[in-house]
């Protein structure tokens, strides 16, 4: 196994800033092309109208003018639509590679903890009730009232009687 010594951080630097001379230089020379091919484009579409002659001729120029205006508008709405749908894409695609990349879920450990622990996790301070709730419930006995003259059956007493046959299967 060969050990490969670490880049010195003057090394790096000296590096670094020599990328980005070679990269000022590109955007420069880049520049120039652009001015010169701009150049080149304009007098081959755009030829310099002339503009002597009477009345009739610069009216002719003028409307050759107007129908080369609409055309290089028609090509510019053209392709600002076609920029649009790329970066549509890109976006798009963008989305996807982090889809694809998937969220990493850290491992979980395992913890064990009461329900009182937990409620006190999320809810801080807050947190008074206890869970035992069947040690604060009260007991309450109701009181049958039997009255005179009952009508059909009372729907208090018929549920009674369905609470004390549940408690005969019940076990304690």
């Amino acid at each position: 196994m060969s050990h490969e010594k670490k880049m010195t951080s003057s090394r790096r630097h000296h590096l670094k800033s020599l990328m980005l001379q070679i990269a000022a230089a590109w955007i420069e020379q880049e520049k120039k092309d652009l001015v010169v091919a701009k150049e080149a484009y304009m007098s081959e579409n755009c030829p310099a109208p002339s503009v002597s002659g009477d009345q009739a001729t610069l009216m002719e120029t003028c409307k050759k003018l107007h129908a080369l205006i609409d055309k290089i508008d028609e090509q510019r709405y053209d392709l600002a639509s076609k920029v649009g749908k790329a970066d549509k894409e890109i976006d798009d695609l963008k989305i996807k590679v982090v889809e694809l990349a998937g969220v990493k879920k850290p491992a979980l450990k395992k913890v064990r903890m009461s329900a009182d622990a937990m409620l006190k996790a999320l809810l801080g301070s807050k947190h008074t009730v206890n869970m035992d709730l069947r040690a604060n419930l009260k007991q309450v006995k109701k009181e049958v009232k039997e009255e005179p003259g009952e009508a059909v059956g009372d729907w208090r007493k018929n549920i009674e009687d369905k609470a004390d046959r549940k408690k005969m299967f019940e076990t304690s």
